[in-house]
């Protein structure tokens, strides 16, 4: 066995550790072990011992305690093993099963790919959800963010997701939970299971119970999975991850624990650079593609949130979900005015998908603006064509609507999976009108307009 460093604890606090070496001195993101507690070397300090932060409960350690280095970074396993599994941090099992039997194992601190193997794929990931496929298409191998604070759907919206595409995904799928729920992970891994698409999943935790290092690695060790069957495979991969804000949140706790001053808001002052490191490594390549859901939890529905505009910067597609929408019983709560993305040009969608697209945009900015004079006045002072503009827009503002097979348990109705010529018939039929025979109550919570409607 090779003689790696050996050292012992000067001090521990919270989850921070110092280790002395006498001799030798492991480097930067090292692996060492106190007993069974894993520590990642972060920097060094006054004196040469090595600062650590600790990947597990620090209890029981104490001042002296033995510390041996393992010569190299963390590393998790890749290969077909890890399918069908779910797994932590360091890739071992946390489904009760024996370990997976991995092709190999790699560093889960990996360099994004160059510039000059990156490629752009201006192609749509089609979702069947009408407001997304409508106004916010994804960007096949491109990076897309649920932005939301506490309770308006995020996770749902992502739970449906994986639903509506994993099953018609031909690569590989892939979901990392950060600082997340316990009871949310076994209930997605319950539901793939029942989906029969679990076989072709791999699924790794770093809950909101465990340390701050767990979460602030977790999201990097599922990237160096999914790069594998990218690289090695050359697979497509479906990245899904619930959310990128508490990885930023462990960051942020990593960082106060190692004494850095807070910068603006209290966040570390690392903060664009260590998000860069993983977003960047989430990209497409001559070999495959990653194409990545992010749901960003947004801390008190600021959107001027350092957090939420540092991780805005990063994507390629923003679905933004509304407080008030969600409050008005409108869900899936996408807000159609603030969510974007860069697919909507008529070069890649085509003009007749952007045309409508802007008209629906333009419809629902006109009704926002007239909300005051009919709270004030009445729907009744307005002119036949604002009546009309409103007609249409509260029709849209239903059929944008759509019920989720993920809570059909609790809301009593199928899921509804909307083809994307389904959702632009209906809105043109829509948008074609001046006066109406159905009540909006006819397009709530429906999926593609019954024939009769369309055909009128």
């Amino acid at each position: 066995m090779p003689d790696f460093p050996q050292g012992h604890i000067v001090a521990v606090r919270g989850g921070i550790v110092d280790v002395a070496f006498p001799g030798d001195r492991p480097d930067i993101d090292d692996l060492l072990y106190a007993g069974d507690i894993a520590l990642q070397v972060m920097s060094f300090v006054e004196g040469g011992a090595a600062r650590c932060i600790a990947l597990a409960s620090v209890n029981g350690l104490g001042l002296g305690t033995g510390v041996r280095a393992t010569g190299g970074p963390v590393m998790v396993p890749v290969g077909e093993g890890v399918l069908g599994r779910m797994l932590d941090v360091f890739g071992a099992p946390i489904d009760g099963e024996p370990a997976p039997i991995a092709d190999e194992h790699r560093s889960i601190h990996n360099a994004p790919p160059r510039l000059a193997d990156r490629v752009l794929r201006a192609e749509v990931l089609e979702t069947g959800i009408k407001a997304i496929d409508l106004l916010a298409p994804i960007e096949r191998g491109g990076k897309t963010g649920l932005f939301g604070g506490a309770g308006v759907g995020k996770t749902v919206l992502l739970s449906e997701l994986i639903h509506n595409t994993v099953e018609h995904h031909h690569g590989v799928s892939l979901f990392c939970g950060i600082g997340e729920r316990s009871r949310e992970a076994e209930e997605l891994w319950r539901e793939m299971g029942e989906a029969g698409v679990r076989d072709r999943m791999v699924m790794l935790f770093g809950q909101m119970n465990e340390s701050p290092g767990v979460r602030f690695l977790v999201g990097k060790s599922a990237l160096t999975m999914a790069e594998w069957f990218r690289d090695d495979r050359q697979q497509d991969v479906l990245l899904l991850i619930d959310n990128v804000f508490r990885y930023v949140q462990a960051g942020s706790e990593v960082s106060g624990l190692m004494g850095r001053m807070p910068s603006r808001v209290g966040y570390q002052p690392t903060l664009a650079t260590e998000l860069a490191t993983l977003q960047e490594r989430i990209a497409s390549t001559r070999k495959g593609a990653i194409t990545s859901i992010q749901a960003v939890y947004v801390p008190a529905d600021d959107f001027t949130d350092p957090a939420a505009a540092h991780i805005f910067s990063h994507l390629s597609a923003s679905v933004v979900l509304s407080r008030k929408r969600a409050s008005e019983g409108l869900y899936p709560a996408v807000d159609p005015l603030a969510s974007s993305s860069v697919m909507l040009t008529p070069n890649v969608v085509g003009q007749r998908h952007y045309d409508i697209a802007r008209a629906v945009r333009r419809t629902l900015a006109e009704y926002e603006d007239l909300r005051d004079i009919i709270a004030m006045l009445g729907i009744e002072e307005l002119s036949a064509h604002d009546r009309a503009v409103v007609a249409r827009a509260r029709r849209l503002e239903r059929f944008l609507t759509q019920p989720f097979a993920t809570v059909s348990a609790s809301t009593g109705a199928g899921g509804k999976l909307v083809p994307l010529e389904a959702t632009l018939k209906g809105c043109e039929t829509i948008l074609a009108q001046t006066t109406f025979d159905r009540p909006e109550s006819d397009y709530y919570m429906i999926g593609a307009l019954p024939e009769p409607e369309v055909a009128a």
